[in-house]
Order: structure tokens, then sequence, then C-alpha cells
């Protein structure tokens, strides 16, 4: 029979193999559901035996808390900048300064691809990562760790040996371009402007709060400099870092090159301008470097922040010029407008560009678009195409200025622009041009979780007539179903009953699931538990909505203007005669068996969610804070539970664990 510790040896083995699969060769071996049933698994053995929990397991990437705010952190050397060279000129005249200073100088030098990223620093003492940052003012940077070690690139311990005791890794986050796309589509579904470009994605990826959040949007890293700050290490070139990088376990960009002098860079370069548009992640030139670390020394630094033994090589982006042929609205979940620009297609860094992003109304204002113009449209560094601006000389007057539809294009009802907001919205929640979005997020995790019922299915019903909002999902049933292509009989039992235990979420659920604007899960929380049921919450006006503790005037607004929209009123009529829950469960009285205390958690618990164990804990009449204070009756820690619990010991307040908080709230069974 095999042990807990072969199976969570076994567990690891495989869930690395995953990773690499996943992550690395981009091929995919197991389902998601296959990968979050090993995953839970060895978060469940290392959680009943923390023994088996090694530093290097992959459950140590995700769990710890959100934080309140992100701690400054000074890097053991300074993170320095590069100077730029646009031209064989600038290069060698780069090279000359370098000779006079050095003549050893004019030798080998490396090349290595220029991530367009987030430059991060990793230490590590005794070959364990302690602390991720990111670059800062090159001397103090953000304190990132718990989302550096969401990914997967980012070795918890390295491998090999020949590591110096302390030293930092300096390497580049990044957003790869299918990820990328991925993430603002689903923003531009839900309604939200899409990011500008991987690079300004990536930092902000890298400073969310929840490292959950970072974790979910698949960021990798490629290393490319190593400082020793204690310690020896045999390495001599550039060349060696690189392999001694790879050796340790880190993601180095595979295109880099040891060129015998620099007029092998310069012959290399028009290869890696035809290269750069074709990576699967942002790049925007090419680092050269003085091989020999010798010579780096002698060279020093400028000024304290570029050295003089690199520099970016950059290539200009590609620019087109097509002719805008229309402006067109795209409606998203929440009912914002989103123009975009249909082109006349032209090829742009090797792919064929026919639409475009305007962002917003105020946008395509500043910059004078109008319908019919010739523009100049890049697509290099950004890789959503973007429209630089119109070519004004080539106008003939038959332009025409652009203005946004008072009406939603999909439906007719009159738009809204709320004051201090840049985008409209369409306030009608069963819009035809948001239905989908509004569907499947209805139906999602977090809000009614109906499983199987994602986006292939749910436009499936809407094309085939069976729905056109969400309150026609209560009256499907198996038998219907059964009728469509890919719906068996299990399949579309499972739906309905799916569909039905949906009727038991509570208020704040609905609330959330019904996509408000500005309605998150926690104000729908707020919302809920103030006004108790939909009846009280439809009848509040915008000043006692406003009196909330953290919903305010904007969300005040927007929750009267919803409920006033006739359609709206309809829906929910119709979901209140297809039998949903529409009040908000109340905590216990003062005779629950945690009345009175508050409590802490920290770290992932074995079974509950963070979500799951707060309604828990509230409901038996408890409350959950979000610090330790000498307030706090206990702290509920599961695995990699961070400083709070160590707080809590320091404080003398008492720590438990997932198994002992159910036996407490078991007493109100």
């Amino acid at each position: 029979m095999t042990s807990p510790a072969e199976r969570a040896a076994e567990l690891r083995r495989q869930i690395d193999r995953a990773n690499h699969a996943y992550y690395v060769d981009d091929a995919p071996e197991i389902s998601d559901a296959e990968y979050d049933r090993l995953f839970r698994e060895l978060q469940r053995l290392e959680a009943e035996d923390p023994t088996l929990a090694t530093p290097d397991s992959p459950t140590h990437r995700i769990g710890a808390e959100p934080a309140d705010a992100l701690r400054k952190h000074t890097h053991l050397r300074p993170m320095l900048s590069l100077a730029n060279a646009f031209d064989a000129a600038e290069l060698a005249a780069w090279e000359d300064r370098n000779a006079r200073m050095a003549p050893e100088a004019r030798g080998a030098y490396t090349a290595e691809v220029k991530i367009d990223g987030a430059a991060v620093s990793l230490t590590y003492r005794d070959g364990r990562l302690v602390t991720g940052a990111t670059r800062g003012n090159g001397v103090v940077g953000e304190d990132v760790t718990s989302n550096l070690r969401a990914i997967p690139d980012v070795p918890l311990v390295l491998a090999g040996e020949g590591w110096p005791a302390l030293l930092e890794v300096r390497g580049e986050v990044y957003f790869p371009v299918a990820s990328f796309r991925r993430l603002n589509a689903d923003r531009e579904r839900a309604g939200d402007p899409p990011f500008a470009n991987p690079r300004n994605a990536a930092a902000g990826s890298l400073r969310q709060l929840d490292p959950e959040v970072t974790r979910r949007r698949r960021l990798r890293m490629f290393a490319f400099h190593v400082e020793v700050v204690e310690g020896e290490w045999a390495v001599t070139t550039q060349w060696d870092i690189l392999e001694r990088l790879v050796a340790w376990g880190f993601q180095v960009e595979e295109h880099r090159a040891l060129l015998p002098d620099l007029a092998a860079v310069e012959g290399r370069i028009p290869a890696y301008e035809a290269l750069l548009p074709t990576l699967p992640f942002q790049a925007d030139g090419v680092v050269v470097k003085v091989n020999r670390l010798g010579v780096q020394l002698d060279l020093g630094v400028v000024g304290g922040r570029e050295p003089r033994w690199a520099v970016a090589r950059k290539f200009a982006p590609e620019v087109a010029v097509t002719r805008l042929r229309e402006i067109r609205i795209n409606v998203g979940r929440t009912g914002a407008l989103n123009p975009y620009a249909v082109l006349e297609p032209v090829e742009v860094s090797g792919v064929t560009v026919s639409n475009a992003t305007l962002h917003n109304e105020d946008q395509i204002a500043q910059k004078d678009i109008r319908i019919g113009d010739w523009v100049e449209v890049v697509r290099a560094g950004e890789v959503i195409p973007q429209i630089l601006g119109p070519v004004r000389e080539r106008r003939d007057g038959s332009e025409v200025p652009f203005t946004m539809p008072e009406a939603c294009p999909a439906c007719g009802t009159p738009v809204e622009r709320p004051p201090d907001e840049i985008m409209r919205y369409c306030p009608n929640a069963t819009c035809p041009g948001r239905i989908l979005e509004s569907i499947v997020h209805f139906a999602g995790r977090g809000a009614m979780d109906i499983r199987g019922l994602g986006y292939e299915r749910v436009r499936q019903l809407l094309e085939t007539g069976l729905i056109t909002d969400v309150a026609d999902l209560y009256a499907l049933s198996a038998e219907r179903l059964e009728e469509l292509e890919r719906f068996a009989e299990q399949s579309s039992g499972q739906l309905v009953e799916a569909i039905e235990a949906s009727k038991g979420r509570p208020l704040s659920t609905l609330l959330f699931a019904l996509g408000i604007r500005h309605v998150g899960k926690n104000a729908a929380v707020l919302l809920a538990r103030r006004f108790g049921s939909l009846a009280a919450l439809r009848a509040a006006s915008a000043e006692e909505l406003a009196e909330v503790p953290g919903i305010g005037p904007t969300m005040a607004a927007a929750v009267v203007g919803f409920f006033a929209e006739p359609r709206n009123a309809a829906l929910l009529d119709r979901l209140e005669r297809a039998g949903l829950t529409l009040v908000e469960p109340r905590a216990a009285d003062r005779d629950g068996p945690l009345s009175g205390r508050t409590y802490v958690l920290t770290g992932t618990l074995p079974t509950l969610s963070r979500g799951a164990a707060t309604e828990m804990i509230e409901r038996a009449g408890g409350r959950v804070a979000g610090s330790v204070s000498k307030r706090t009756d206990a702290v509920v820690a599961g695995a990699e539970p961070g400083g709070k619990a160590e707080k809590a010991r320091t404080l003398g307040i008492e720590v438990i664990d997932e198994a002992e908080l159910l036996r407490r709230l078991g007493a109100a069974q």
C-alpha cells in the first residue's frame, strides 16, 4: 500500500510534469479538471501532515492571503536601466566609447531578446526564494513575493548546485500574447476596457494584492542576470551566467547568441527584427552585452543607473496606413458600449489586420479620428492593433466625425453616461448585445454556480430559442434539452438539477449574478445584509443606499437605475415567480456557537474556500476580521499561513486549524 509520503511525492511529480507541459511545452497533457483534482489531493495530504510539504511543493505557489498594501523592498544591488541604440551607427559609437575606457571591450558579445515586460528581482538565500520585488526606482521596489511565487517559471528552490549563499536573480515577467488576448476578450465581454498592452497588464498583474488574481492570469518569466551578494562562484562570462540560470531551473529566452564581434552582432540584427513579431511574447529589441565579466567590471556604470557594458538595440515599430471604413459598437456584459474600428485589411508586422480597438469616445475625439480617414495602424509592441491617428493631409472632405449613439445599437434603449465616467452604458439587462455574457456570468462560479452552463451551451440555448434571458433557465426541462445536439439524458438531467439547486442561493449571490454595474461580490453582501430582502432593496432610495458603509453615491445611483428600468423589473418579477431565494439569511442570534467572537482566516484551508469559511462563521454569530489584533479570539490557519499566525502566537492568541473550526461550528447542528 502506498504511504502518504510516497503519494505526495508522486503527486508533486505529476503536477510538476503537467506544469511543464502547459507552460513550457505549450502542450497540455491533462485537463484542467484533472489538474485541479491532483492539486487538491496534494493540498489535503500536506494539510493532514505538514511534514510532507517540501519547500518546492507546487502548493507553495498559491494560497497566500490578499495583502492590505504592498510593502517596500530595498534591493541588495541596484537594478539598472539600459541605454538605447537605434541603428548600426549608434551601436558602433557605443563600442567606441567603451574601447576608449577598456580596449578589451572590442571582443565577444552576447545578444539576448529584449522582453518587454515588468523587471523583477528575486532574492535567494541558501538556494531558497526569500523575496521577490518589482524594479521600482531601481533602489527600492515593491515586495510582490506572494505573486511571484504563483508564476511557474520562478523556482522556489534552486536546482543543481554551485549557487552562492546570497544572490539576486534579475528577470522580466511578461504576459504571453495568447493569455493577454484571452484576458482582454474576457474584459471586453464583461464591459471593461481592454488593457492597452501586455507590458502594462503584466506590471498591473504583479501588483495585485491578491496573489490568486496573479495566478489566474498565467504570467511567465525569463531570467537574464545574477548579482552575487555573499559567496563566490566560478563564472567569468555573461554566457556562463545564462547557462547557470538554466541549470538552476530558470527559463532563459532561447534565441540568445554568443557572437565574436560587433560586426557579427550587426549582421544578426535583420534576423532578430524578423523574429520578434513571431514570438509568443512582446519584445522590442535585442540587448547586446560585453561577454567578459571582468571587462564589465572595468567599464562600470554611468551615473549610477546605466551599465556601460550593455545596450538595447531597439527596433522601430512597423506602421501601416489603411482606410477606416466604419466605427462599430460592441456591447459588453455590463452594458458598456465599446467602439472599434473596421479597417480595410492591411498587413502589419506579418499579420493581416481588419479591426482595431478605439477604447472610448474621448480617445476618438482627442485623436480626431473620423470615419473614412486614412489612419496609421501599429501592432508591434502592442499586440492588439492600435490606431496612432489620422493622416490628415490625405483628407478630401468626405470624412465624417464620429458621435456615440444615444440609444443602444442592440436594443434601442437610451444609453447612459454617468458623471466622471468615460463609458456609455445600456441599462437594459435583457439587451441582446449583452445577454450571452450576462447569462454566462449569472451561471458562473461565485455567482449562481450552475455547473455545466458555459459559453457553448448558453450559445446553443440562445440559438435554439430555448432561452432569451436568465429567467428562462428556470423553465427548462430535461426532456426538451435531450432534443438538442450534444445533450444526453444524463447531462440534461444534471443541468436541470444544477439550475434547480441555484434557486437556494442567497440574495447576495443573486445580486452579484445579475451583473448590476459597480456591484461586486462584497457590495452585494453589504446590500443584502443591510436590507434583508429584494423587495426592501428595490424600494430603497439612492440616499438610503448611499448610507450603507462601503456603497457610496455612484454605486447607489447604479442600483437605483437598474431597478428603475422596466425590463429589469420584469425580469426580477419572473425570477421571483420561478422560486429563487430573494432574502439574505441572517447570522445566528446571540446564542450562536461563535457569538461575539472574532476570527481571522489565513492560508489555504484543506476543504473550505475563504468565502465559505467566512459565511459559516458569520452564520454562527461570529465575525471575520482581516487582521490580527488584541480583540481577535482565534486565528484559523491553513497551508502557508504567513505572518498572521505568527503574530497571533506572539500576542498569545489561539491558532486553530479547519478541523477545530468545523468542530466548533458543529455545535450549531
